[in-house]
């Protein structure tokens, strides 16, 4: 690929996200064992923003470049899209519910999905309604597949009830399904540190991007079997 080229696909990527459309991203394969295919279904936390985690930058380029590092042979397909939520429709009209389809295949070792604070003002009932039709799809289409669900995050430790509604219902759903539910508000993601949220009060920087790897990388790879 010439300079000219790459420098005009670095841009359209940086474009994208900052659109919050959907984006994919791939894993360096490592070799030595077979490819576990990990599909994630997120929002602007998974994008990234105008805030940070663009491109490389964004945490889910930081786990497959991890993981890879250690031994692992990822085979990533990502379908997140900005202000979207189980309830909630994103900036291109989707919900996790119609982008878990794009990316979930039934040879996946692991789907997981991400959040969401979106659905903040979202019917509790409506929330559980999707989000366990989206994690049944999930089951159907990849019925080898482990299920990995990371709860809502927020911001600071004063959480609004009605997100603690929503991280229930979504938890409950998980449960229902067999999942492996975490709660990055039990965790205290972001609690503390508001150097990691952007000027708009919401999304990660470029660091909190960072932060949200370092936690999210052994999530998955506890869902997936040890390198040789």
């Amino acid at each position: 690929m010439t300079r000219c080229c790459a420098a005009v696909l670095t841009a359209l990527t940086v474009l994208l996200a900052a659109l919050g459309a959907p984006t994919a991203t791939a894993a360096p394969e490592a070799s030595g064992r077979s490819l576990d295919h990990v599909a994630v279904i997120g929002d602007s936390y998974t994008t990234g923003s105008a805030e940070g985690g663009q491109g490389p930058n964004g945490w889910a380029p930081r786990v497959w470049q991890m993981l890879t590092t250690q031994g692992y042979r990822l085979a990533p397909d990502v379908a997140a899209e900005g202000g979207a939520g189980y309830a909630v429709r994103g900036n291109r009209g989707s919900l996790f519910g119609d982008l878990a389809p794009r990316v979930v295949r039934p040879d996946d070792t692991l789907v997981v999905f991400f959040g969401s604070r979106n659905d903040e003002h979202a019917d509790p009932k409506v929330v559980a309604a999707n989000a366990g039709a989206a994690f049944a799809l999930a089951r159907r289409t990849a019925p080898g597949a482990r299920l990995l669900v990371i709860g809502p995050p927020w911001t600071g430790a004063d959480v609004p009830p009605d997100v603690l509604r929503i991280r229930d219902a979504v938890r409950t759903q998980a449960a229902a399904q067999g999942a492996t539910f975490y709660d990055p508000l039990i965790a205290g993601w972001f609690f503390g540190t508001p150097w990691l949220i952007g000027h708009d009060g919401v999304h990660p920087t470029d660091a909190g991007h960072a932060l949200l790897a370092d936690r999210i990388a052994p999530l998955i790879a506890g869902q997936l079997s040890r390198p040789v």
